[in-house]
């Protein structure tokens, strides 16, 4: 039914923040039948008229906060009024600079200099005197020990005045000659291998050495690293030991080991070195050239060349930038509200009009508004920050998603007010638009059986595909050579299609957060092995195989007159579930000897029957069946009679007034196309198994005369279905239910 007209009142806005704040405790309500009752106490007709107009406010209060939201994410900084492509003629009058402007370079051309100057940097390195002393003390002392020990295993009774002046002249002469060469190598320098890989660009570099305040440039091959010091030392003690000739002092020569007193003394000057890297970089220039103020640009019917596009681009920049920074607060501000509020008002209409359950639904509102504002944020801060390409994030997950719970249309038109708003702010908006418009429109194609495995894995490689081709498309008209186009992009569309497989696992919170139902689920809970299918196999055989009917039934029905065909195979293999509970009451379950409802009142007999709606539906709230599933068990019958009870109970008591509660369905009515088809098939499919002869006109005469009743009760009155949809069904149960019988046609006999 479609919701009364709101009257003005100026109070409203006071409340919308504490309707929102109760909104999940008293949304359930049903305040379709207040009657508002005004007080003169005005705080009493404030709250009559907020508890009567409940789901308008809150519907129309998250519109609100949605373009706001939307409102924040728009970039500060004002929009360039002008579309145009690169190789294409301009399309607008005339362009005169409104003011002077830099000429920017590219961002490749910036980088690309940026190297050039950064391979003449010199990373600075500082000489570690105390190193150096420290390990000139270590060697003195390992030397001394060393030598004192060589002096007492030489020692005799005879010589020892000799020895010690032998130990003086010696000791003096290799003491000489390994300070020398340790004191050599730290002047030269030893630097780690790994500050040598990583701070300088190559083998050929020159680096600045800082040793008491003073600056000195070398060349990198005349430092040592440590590996290049362990073989200089070594191979010159060799030279020096293997020219000595008594064997004593030649091992000692050796076992000095001075390459275990060598370490780095050269420490990379992070401080210095990043200034000198920053004052280089500091000379780069951004720009090249400048525009004066009313200077022409370019005409209409002028081509976009390569040089006329930079000059653009940078007016683009510049006007963007100038623009954001003197008017935040402004009429640039104004303009953002109004997009927002545009934006919000197109798709309210839009559900409105086409749509209306999904504004009567809160949660569902909640999900669409969702939907939009999460790509919109994360494409916001993707362009703000850029951190990555804007191409990397899967826009087509958004169709998916909706048409995965509601249907293509929709999926449809929210991506296209999706990526409209996106497009204000991402860079080269129309190629934007119009590469996205076509990927959602192709994942929406490709989406016909979302429920099969693999699925979306084919749609990801079609998206891939979608983007690389427009793109293409888009690169050559631009650039106009081959060699131009930036090929980067592609792999930013493989990361696309790689998160487009995500759609998985969002599906499954989308689905349990807003208490939707996928077809994935569908397709599960239509699997004939679920426990509780097979419980209601082995209770009641009779009844399973009536509900597998009535589900091929129904399920040949909606593929002819449209409808969703998994939801409503899987609404009627659980329609009759509370039979299970005491399957020997109802006729399918039953032995041809043996009725139990022989033994007890008509009364208490209608209502066993009944109640098979009420325990169905407690038993599929005891196994979390989904809402969607519960409304085929409590709807199947609607308020019919049970009309065999009745007129028994009539017959038996002539004259006596029947409580006709007792012998009545307590529904409600179907009230979708789908809940209606199993309430025809299932009334049809139960009462054809009491025919005697079941040939073509007896069937075709059961068919209408039972769904004919159930129009004179009125039972589709709440389905959106048509007399036009109810003439064909009729047609297509005939149709099956011939086949099923086999009912054959019967051929003249020859004479």
């Amino acid at each position: 039914m479609k919701q009364g007209r709101t009257t003005e009142n100026q109070n409203i806005p006071i409340f919308v923040i504490s309707l929102l704040f109760e909104y999940s405790f008293v949304s359930s309500y049903d305040f379709s039948n207040f009657v508002p009752v005004f007080d003169p106490n005005p705080m009493k007709n404030i709250l009559t008229f907020i508890i009567n107009y409940f789901r308008q406010i809150v519907t129309i209060s998250l519109f609100a906060l949605s373009g706001l939201i939307i409102i924040l994410l728009f970039p500060w900084h004002g929009k360039f009024r002008y579309e145009y492509q690169k190789g294409k003629p301009w399309q607008h009058d005339e362009y005169i600079a409104p003011f002077d402007f830099p000429i920017y370079k590219y961002d490749n051309e910036i980088t690309a200099e940026r190297d050039s100057i950064l391979r003449g940097f010199k990373p600075y390195f500082r000489f570690d005197q105390i190193i150096v002393d420290n390990q000139l003390g270590r060697f003195n002392v390992s030397f001394d020990n060393q030598w004192q020990v060589l002096i007492q295993a030489n020692l005799d009774a005879a010589g020892n005045e000799s020895i010690k002046q032998y130990d003086t002249i010696k000791k003096r002469q290799y003491l000489d000659f390994a300070q020398g060469v340790i004191k050599f190598v730290f002047t030269k320098g030893i630097v780690q291998n790994d500050e040598i890989l990583n701070r300088v660009n190559n083998p050929d570099q020159t680096i600045v050495i800082i040793k008491d305040q003073y600056a000195e440039e070398r060349d990198l091959s005349e430092i040592f690293t440590p590996r290049s010091a362990y073989e200089y030392v070594i191979n010159k003690v060799d030279a020096i030991a293997d020219s000595i000739p008594d064997k004593v002092d030649r091992e000692f020569f050796r076992s000095m080991n001075i390459n275990e007193f060598l370490i780095p003394n050269l420490i990379y000057d992070e401080e210095t070195s990043n200034r000198a890297r920053a004052e280089m970089i500091g000379q780069l220039s951004l720009t090249k050239g400048m525009i004066q103020s009313g200077e022409r640009i370019i005409s209409r019917g002028e081509l976009v060349t390569e040089e006329k596009f930079r000059i653009l681009e940078s007016l683009k920049t510049e006007y963007e930038m100038n623009l954001g920074l003197s008017d935040r607060i402004n009429v640039n501000t104004l303009g953002k509200i109004l997009l927002a509020v545009i934006s919000m008002v197109v798709l309210y209409l839009f559900l409105y009009n086409f749509r209306p359950a999904i504004l009567q639904n809160h949660r569902h509102t909640t999900f669409v508004l969702l939907m939009i504002l999460l790509t919109a944020t994360l494409s916001s801060f993707i362009v703000r920050y850029g951190v990555f390409s804007i191409y990397i994030l899967p826009f087509a997950i958004v169709p998916i998603i909706v048409r995965t719970f509601f249907d293509s249309r929709l999926a449809m038109f929210v991506h296209l007010l999706t990526i409209l708003i996106i497009g204000f702010w991402a860079p080269n908006g129309f190629e934007f638009v119009f590469l996205n418009i076509i990927a959602g429109i192709v994942a929406i194609f490709s989406l016909t059986n979302s429920y099969r495995r693999g699925i979306l894995f084919q749609t990801a490689v079609i998206m891939v595909i979608t983007y690389s081709t427009v793109y293409f498309a888009f690169s050559v008209i631009q650039e106009g050579k081959l060699a131009n186009i930036d090929y980067k992009s592609f792999l930013w569309f493989g990361g696309n299609g790689l998160l487009v497989l995500t759609s998985y696992p969002l599906i499954f919170i989308f689905e349990k957060t807003f208490g939707f139902l996928s077809e994935s689920t569908l397709f599960e809970l239509a699997d004939s092995n679920q426990p509780l299918l097979r419980k209601l196999a082995e209770k009641a055989p009779g009844t399973f195989q009536h509900s597998m009917q009535v589900a091929n039934l129904a399920e040949e029905v909606i593929y002819k007159i449209g409808g969703n065909a998994l939801l409503i195979r899987t609404g009627a293999l659980y329609h009759d579930i509370g039979k299970m509970t005491s399957p020997q009451y109802f006729i399918e379950n039953q032995t041809a000897d043996y009725n139990p409802h022989d033994d007890i009142e008509f009364e208490k007999s209608a209502e066993i029957i009944i109640g098979h709606v009420q325990k169905g539906v407690e038993i599929a709230k005891k196994h979390n069946l989904p809402q969607p599933i519960i409304d085929f068990i409590r709807t199947h019958h609607g308020t019919t009679i049970v009309q065999y009870f009745y007129r028994s109970f009539l017959k038996k008591h002539p004259g006596e007034e029947a409580d006709m509660s007792r012998f009545t369905y307590p529904g409600p009515k179907p009230f979708s196309k789908e809940t209606a088809v199993v309430m025809m098939a299932d009334s049809v499919e139960a009462s054809s198994r009491s025919l005697k002869v079941k040939d073509e006109n007896s069937l075709r005469e059961l068919v209408h005369y039972i769904i004919d009743e159930q129009i004179r009760l009125g039972q589709f009155d709440n389905a959106q279905i048509t007399f036009r949809d109810i003439t064909e069904i009729k047609e297509i149960l005939v149709s099956k239910l011939v086949n099923i019988y086999h009912v054959r046609v019967e051929y003249p006999t020859a004479e």
